[in-house]
């Protein structure tokens, strides 16, 4: 199996991902990109995308991003990661690409930012770096 089909079968093997509609839409060496609808039941009081939501797509998207780097029977878990939200998610559907600062052996960095989209229009919402730390799969 080559590592997108890992990383794709992984991917749908998270049930957050299925309950928030989430679709992993690219996958290349050392970025991936995972898109989700910005639907009614993931809004916050003030009618923004909830910073849960975002902050799970982010997060996601940079674990994925470092999974491109390993082989088939490792994956990673995220040891710490940081988020800072510089917008309101208000729009139709939220984007988030992940991607690699530093690959290692025992810690990969990696990052990722999300967007809102409205109308077809990108707009940066939150940037997320963290640590992933490669385990090995039985």
């Amino acid at each position: 199996m080559d590592i997108e089909t890992h990383i794709r079968r992984g991917f749908a093997l998270q049930s957050m991902m299925t309950t928030i509609g989430a679709e992993l839409t690219s996958v290349g060496d050392g970025t991936v990109e995972i898109t989700a609808p910005l639907s009614p039941g993931f809004l916050q009081h003030n009618g923004f995308g909830h910073a849960g939501l975002t902050f799970t797509l982010g997060d996601t998207a940079a674990g994925c991003a470092a999974m491109t780097l390993l082989g088939t029977d490792q994956a990673v878990v995220t040891s710490e990661i940081g988020i800072h939200l510089l917008s309101p998610a208000i729009g139709d559907s939220l984007v988030a690409r992940g991607k690699v600062i530093k690959p290692g052996r025992r810690q990969i960095v990696s990052s990722s930012d999300v967007f809102v989209v409205k109308d077809g229009v990108e707009k940066h919402i939150a940037t997320l770096t963290g640590t992933m730390v490669p385990i090995a799969l039985d």
